[in-house]
C-alpha cells in the first residue's frame, strides 16, 4: 500500500477554479477508474487550503494518475494560478485501516 498526501494554499480569487479543476479529475476517475486506486480530495476550514490522499496498491498503480489528462491539466493551472504555498507532498505509512484494501 502506497499513499500519499499533498497539501497546498491557493489564492482567494482561485478556489472555484481548483475546486473545479479537482471535480473533473474526479468525474474521469469515477467514470474511468484506476483499479486499487482510491484518491479523495479536501479543503480546510480557511477555505484555500487544499488536502490530497492518494492511496494505492503500489507505485506502479500510484503513477497511472499521471496519465490522466485531467489530472495533468489540473495540475498546470494550478502551478500557473502562483499558489500561496505550493503543493508539498509527503509520504504516509498505513499502520492500520477500517476498511478493505483493495
Amino acid at each position: 500500500m502506497k499513499a500519499v498526501r499533498v497539501q497546498y494554499t491557493v489564492k482567494p480569487e482561485y478556489v472555484e477554479t481548483n475546486k473545479s479543476n479537482i471535480k473533473k479529475v474526479m468525474a474521469t476517475l469515477r467514470s474511468n477508474p484506476i483499479p486499487g486506486m482510491q484518491y479523495a480530495s479536501f479543503i480546510l476550514d480557511d477555505g484555500q487550503t487544499f488536502v490530497h490522499i492518494n492511496m494505492a496498491e503500489d507505485q506502479e498503480t500510484l503513477d497511472k494518475l499521471q496519465q490522466v489528462e485531467e489530472f495533468n491539466e489540473f495540475r498546470t493551472q494550478l502551478k500557473a494560478s502562483g499558489p500561496v504555498s505550493p503543493p508539498q507532498s509527503e509520504n504516509l505509512n498505513l499502520v492500520a485501516a477500517g476498511f478493505e484494501l483493495s
